[in-house]
């Protein structure tokens, strides 16, 4: 089975994406009688992710204009000399959703779509009218084409049905690594980004990914400062947002937390990969994400791989967390995040280690690549008429 992935990028600039598509591939490339080609476009970050595709080694083309949309002549050429069984699109909004019709056209093969959250009503809403255009030019024609839609979640599942596509949807998760099988030395995780400014008595509570506003990082700020007010609990704790900004969204971020008089008690680390990365997770207390709407956050994932509580909303899509008593549940308002610190910081050292223990259990259980790939290439199978009907797939 041959079997291409198109993607919005093969950097980290594409954030939890990056993760899913890189881990993906390289374990259907695992599986017997199975091989995997990457394409994509070529960004600030390219060069120096390639090395973390091993075995894989992606091809990547520049692209013409915003980034948003990312139009690449190159990448279409290549694309379009393609001879492989089936494309896996790894994005929705940009040229490649048009790419890969044009391919399906002539070559007469199939293609599956993976929606990373971007059809959830959330996200449909953030800049609409551009949403509207794409969705009458050529994202709802693509996504009819699909001979399935990927969807990490019950409720993403949801979503695509009420947006009237009535393809065949498969519900598969995304998958984690666990740190014990990830081969880092003590002396490379010990020290966190955060040590020369806050400091060592103070628990930290984390939050890591892009600075937008979906992820109601404004809200987690404003009752951040509430707790402080209320029960001088935060001064005990320090917020950590590390991350990428987009869209300026940062500055709005620092100039409230300028405004509430915060500087003491919330610090900006910036973007965090690899090794880096791994430190915040190890070195944290807990985790937050307030969202108002995910696919299913690699992040989450992440955090409970590391053994720690999380805070998280219901637009998370990990319902299971809180069956599990993994994490607390918050929506993304205000009021709802206040009852969530207060939560968390009033528990014991020992509560929140057997939370953040039950969401270790939790993800190596139901989240693991091996176990992902194996799904991903039945439905591969199943659109390719060589295997039977899998059980994660709706028609």
């Amino acid at each position: 089975m041959k079997i291409t992935f198109l993607c919005p990028s093969i950097s980290r600039t594409s954030g939890g994406i990056f993760e899913i598509e890189r881990r993906l591939g390289q374990s259907l490339y695992r599986l017997p009688e199975t091989s995997v080609a990457i394409l994509g476009t070529t960004d600030a970050y390219t060069e120096a992710d390639l090395c973390q595709w091993q075995p894989l080694e992606p091809q990547h083309f520049n692209y013409l204009g915003p980034s948003s949309f990312r139009y690449s002549p190159g990448l279409k050429k290549a694309c379009m000399e393609t001879d492989v069984d089936l494309i896996h699109l790894h994005t929705l909004w940009t040229h490649e959703s048009v790419i890969v019709q044009k391919w399906a056209q002539l070559w007469r093969r199939p293609y599956v779509v993976t929606a990373n959250g971007m059809l959830e009503p959330w996200a449909i809403q953030n800049s609409r009218w551009k949403k509207k255009l794409a969705l009458a030019f050529y994202e709802r024609n693509c996504l009819e084409g699909a001979a399935c839609i990927q969807v990490n979640s019950i409720a993403e599942y949801n979503s695509v049905r009420q947006l009237g596509f009535r393809n065949a949807v498969c519900i598969i998760p995304n998958g984690i690594d666990l740190p014990e099988d990830v081969p880092q030395t003590f002396e490379e995780t010990k020290e966190p980004p955060w040590r020369k400014e806050i400091p060592t008595e103070h628990k930290v509570l984390l939050y890591l990914g892009r600075l937008h506003p979906k992820k109601g990082l404004l809200n987690l700020l404003r009752a951040w400062e509430q707790v402080g007010k209320q029960s001088g609990s935060s001064g005990k704790w320090t917020l950590a947002i590390a991350g990428w900004d987009q869209g300026g969204h940062e500055d709005d971020l620092r100039k409230l937390t300028d405004r509430l008089r915060l500087r003491n008690s919330v610090s900006f680390l910036g973007p965090q990969f690899g090794i880096a990365k791994a430190s915040c997770y190890k070195n944290c207390d807990a985790f937050v994400l307030p969202s108002f709407s995910e696919g299913l956050p690699m992040v989450v994932l992440e955090a409970w791989a590391h053994a720690k509580p999380v805070l998280m909303t219901d637009g998370c899509n990990l319902p299971d967390g809180f069956s599990a008593a993994a994490a607390i549940r918050i929506e993304p308002s205000v009021d709802s995040l206040i009852f969530g610190l207060k939560k968390l910081f009033e528990m014991s050292d020992d509560q929140r280690t057997n939370m953040g223990k039950q969401g270790f259990k939790l993800v190596k259980r139901q989240f693991n690549w091996a176990t992902i790939a194996v799904q991903m290439r039945e439905v591969y199978a199943w659109v390719l008429d060589v295997g039977p009907l899998p059980p994660c797939v709706s028609r």
